[in-house]
């Protein structure tokens, strides 16, 4: 399974997220994913790139979910954005470590925030272990990407 298909399947039977919830999750998701790809000089499919425009600069912003919550969402998409920032930085200098590996998981406290809003502080506390191991990379992989580099 993909890991966009794996983090729906998690985000609806796992954590009962309304769908445009979902949808903007997923459509997030997307889109670090494919500007990561372009920061790093990986390829990214034309189709992807597109899809991560469009998101971006209109279905996202028109999302009824995120319309309700954007001043939750914002703050934490900001500082997602400058974890991620510091993390590209330190790899980028051959200094990445265990403080570089988990700045990048910024993705997952948003998650967590989205679950907090659609059911509450309890059920969020009761389900943030799960939510936070939703974070599919793990250390050794993640180091081996600069050895090899």
């Amino acid at each position: 399974m993909m890991p966009l298909d794996s983090l729906r399947v998690n985000l609806i039977q796992t954590f009962s997220l309304p769908d445009a919830a979902v949808e903007w999750l997923l459509m997030l998701f997307q889109a670090i994913q494919v500007f990561d790809d372009v920061a790093d000089d990986d390829p990214v499919n034309r189709d992807d790139l597109d899809t991560a425009i469009w998101n971006t600069l209109v279905a996202m912003p028109q999302n009824p979910f995120f319309i309700t919550n954007w001043q939750h969402l914002l703050p934490l998409v900001a500082s997602s954005f400058l974890k991620w920032k510091a993390s590209d930085e330190a790899e980028r200098s051959g200094r990445a470590n265990e403080k570089s590996f988990m700045w990048r998981a910024g993705y997952y406290e948003i998650i967590l925030m989205v679950i907090s809003l659609c059911h509450g502080p309890r059920y969020a506390i009761d389900h943030a272990e799960a939510a936070l191991n939703l974070y599919g990379e793990n250390y050794q992989d993640y180091l081996k990407e600069f050895r090899n580099a």
